[in-house]
């Protein structure tokens, strides 16, 4: 992966055969305290999500960091979540596939953004968006408990002042139908 400072990257990978990556609760709290402690050194975590057999995290890359730094980091968080997980586990071998994408979105942030937060909801995980623990949704909407994003950051970029109008843009580009039931 190559990432520029100052650019918005979608970054996302899966359980290898889209088997699970998150086995229990606490897997979710553990794989998001290292995402924390590594991506945010060098970059500004903007949203994720965590489903049982992926992640995606929309990040900023800080302006005065080599972009190779940042791909060491995310090496780093999935080598060592994986061994957690294989001891936890009694399993060998790679949890995530081979290479970890990602897609730079500096034009498209608000799709990535609302993206990344119906993801559980179009997958059948939830009924409601807020619904899901593991998504960056929660901090937007200010119930959560372990942040991680720059909350300030990603209003400034996706552009949205009050909750109000951050459950108004969340729920953009869903059925109507669905939208009117959820919202």
């Amino acid at each position: 992966m190559l990432f520029i400072p100052g650019n918005i990257y979608h970054v996302y990978n899966r359980g290898n055969n889209r088997e699970p990556v998150f086995y229990q609760t606490r897997n979710y709290d553990f794989f998001l305290s290292k995402a924390g402690k590594h991506i945010n050194k060098f970059a500004d975590i903007i949203s994720y999500c965590l489903v049982p057999n992926h992640f995606h995290f929309m990040i900023k890359v800080k302006e005065d960091i080599e972009g190779r730094s940042l791909n060491n980091e995310f090496a780093v968080l999935l080598r060592s979540y994986t061994r957690a997980i294989n001891a936890q586990e009694g399993r060998t071998g790679s949890l995530f596939q081979q290479k970890t994408k990602a897609k730079n979105v500096s034009e498209c942030c608000l799709v990535c953004f609302n993206y990344i937060h119906q993801n559980p909801l179009k997958a059948g995980i939830v009924q409601r968006i807020e619904d899901w623990e593991y998504s960056s949704f929660n901090e937007y909407a200010g119930k959560s408990r372990n942040p991680i994003c720059n909350i300030q950051l990603g209003k400034e970029i996706i552009e949205f002042n009050t909750t109000e109008e951050f459950y108004k843009l969340s729920y953009q580009n869903i059925d109507p139908k669905k939208r009117d039931e959820l919202y």
